[in-house]
């Protein structure tokens, strides 16, 4: 694959199947670790949702800094952060001060690394590689996992059965360091902009803000938080089903989720050729489908090597549907946003699976594992039933790069800070253009608000009913500016659409106001030079 002959991609890549092969032992440890020292359901399904818990709380404010500032320096600090917390689980471990909720409070920690990480990591992909690559490298990153997750569970089962939980945890901690060395030959340069960067909480509402007008986001978001209700089940529940239906121990459980990870990284090495012969709404309903028979059949299989094999199925289907959500994300979201895109997805996904887990493992505590694992299944239909509603959009190669943009000469005297800000653009539009035209604008008006625009507003005069303006409103002009640093070469088509339907051979006119709601006792915005006065 063509991300491999990349030496940064290539370098980073290699680390982080060790970091993934010690997170693979590290949960075998903690999951068989719960079975013995707690003989709740709940608490061992709630191992799982200390892992995704962190994801789900965090993902945005972590997307957020991957947008703004330097992805590498946060990747060393969270590999840094997670080092030192599975060194102090394995510690613990080793001095037998281990119970059932510092376990899950070190999970947790755990994950937070892993909610601070990912963000950066993924959106780091469009760092590393060309854009054409993006989908290769995501399947790639998906296989990294899943290499280590067909080996790194049984492994993990071995040890854990001659050597403990402590010493798994060990191994983990240790794992992190290649991938902190490799982090930091990582000669990462970010973009120079000539703007400030945005506030955290801002960056943040504009992170939510172009979601939630993104409808494709939107539909990837809900059917990822179906899939992992329903989905992390497995994942929850595997533990119980080697110890009370295959009456199996820390070995059985190694080699349950060894066969999940063998069924992933085959669904990895096809995702490319299934991508190009079916729609992704057929992937991901297949990959429903699948999962859902799979998890029936694991709900009454009391042989090893059934649920070993429909396992194999429902770790084919996890990576086809959840790398193909990751690329349709990526693949529609502009650059200066994908991080916060990627964690809002993140934060669907693995809410989900927060959710999924803690109410899989009540279920199995009060109805029994069986009950459990099919009421999941059910679940998993429904969310593929939902795909005949709400379809998972086509990878379309957008041209996202970001449209060329000049500041204009301004005769005023404004600060960057100055504002409000408020924007008129006047179109004059025939009658029989009137239709299409609002057509054209309702896309318009996503795409304003969408890149930070306020209070947008279309007028018709009452007098003149050919002349249409737009209106919308930034706080700063730095906000204005930021907004026209957001717009992309493909939203320039809105752009000539609506020229083409303006009346006349000059452009739209476009009016640019700082507002004053009271009126100042001076002119408090003085001209540039004296000269400019007319």
């Amino acid at each position: 694959m063509s991300p491999l002959r990349n030496g940064n991609f290539r370098a980073l890549w290699g680390a982080t199947l060790v970091s993934n092969l010690g997170g693979l032992i590290q949960t075998v440890g903690a999951g068989w670790m719960m079975t013995q020292i707690s003989d709740s359901k709940d608490l061992v399904a709630f191992v799982q949702a200390a892992n995704t818990l962190p994801i789900m709380l965090f993902s945005l404010a972590a997307g957020a800094l991957a947008d703004n500032l330097d992805r590498r320096r946060i990747m060393l600090v969270a590999q840094a952060l997670m080092m030192v917390v599975s060194a102090a689980l394995a510690y613990l471990a080793f001095a037998g001060q281990m119970t059932p909720w510092l376990l899950l409070a070190f999970t947790f920690m755990i994950g937070c690394g892993t909610a601070l990480h990912n963000p950066s990591w993924q959106a780091s992909m469009g760092d590393i590689v060309p854009r054409e690559d993006i989908p290769q490298a995501v399947s790639l990153n998906a296989m990294s996992f899943n290499i280590m997750r067909s080996i790194g569970p049984a492994l993990g089962g071995v040890i854990v059965a001659v050597s403990g939980a402590a010493v798994a945890f060990l191994l983990n901690a240790m794992s992190y360091i290649p991938l902190i060395y490799a982090l930091f030959r990582w000669k990462h340069r970010r973009p120079s902009s000539n703007i400030p960067r945005e506030q955290f909480g801002s960056a943040m509402s504009a992170g939510l803000r172009y979601m939630m007008m993104s409808p494709n986001l939107m539909t990837v978001l809900s059917r990822g938080c179906m899939f992992g209700v329903g989905a992390v089940s497995v994942m929850a529940l595997m533990p119980i089903i080697a110890r009370d239906i295959l009456l199996g121990g820390a070995l059985t459980y190694g080699l349950l989720l060894g066969s999940f990870g063998v069924g992933a990284i085959s669904a990895a090495l096809l995702n490319t050729r299934l991508r190009e012969r079916f729609k992704s709404e057929t992937i991901v309903r297949g990959a429903f489908l699948g999962f859902a028979g799979s998890v029936v059949i694991l709900a009454f299989s009391t042989f090893v090597v059934v649920t070993c094999v429909f396992l194999v199925v429902a770790g084919a289907c996890w990576v086809l549907a959840l790398s193909l959500f990751n690329v349709t994300v990526q693949l529609s979201t502009p650059r200066w946003v994908v991080g916060r895109a990627l964690s809002l997805y993140q934060m669907a996904t693995f809410g989900g699976m927060t959710l999924g887990s803690w109410i899989w493992g009540v279920a199995a505590e009060h109805w029994g594992v069986t009950a459990s694992l099919i009421a999941a299944g059910v679940t998993l239909l429904v969310g593929a039933i939902a795909g005949l509603r709400f379809p998972i959009p086509g990878l379309v190669a957008l041209d996202l790069d970001p449209l060329k943009f000049r500041e204009p000469e301004l005769l005023l005297d404004l600060k960057l800070r100055s504002g409000p800000i408020m924007i008129m653009v006047d179109y004059v539009v025939e009658q029989k253009n009137v239709d299409a035209f609002l057509a054209v604008m309702a896309d318009r008006r996503r795409a304003r608000i969408r890149d930070g625009a306020r209070q947008w507003a279309l007028l018709r005069d009452l007098e003149n009913p050919e002349l249409w303006t737009e209106s919308y409103h930034f706080p700063t002009w730095v906000d204005y500016i930021r907004h026209n640093h957001r717009r992309t070469i493909a939203d320039q088509e809105t752009t000539e659409k609506l020229r083409k339907l303006h009346k006349g051979p000059e452009l739209p006119r476009i009016h640019r106001m700082i507002e004053r709601q009271t009126v100042p006792s001076h002119d408090d915005m003085p001209l540039k030079h004296a000269n400019d006065v007319p």
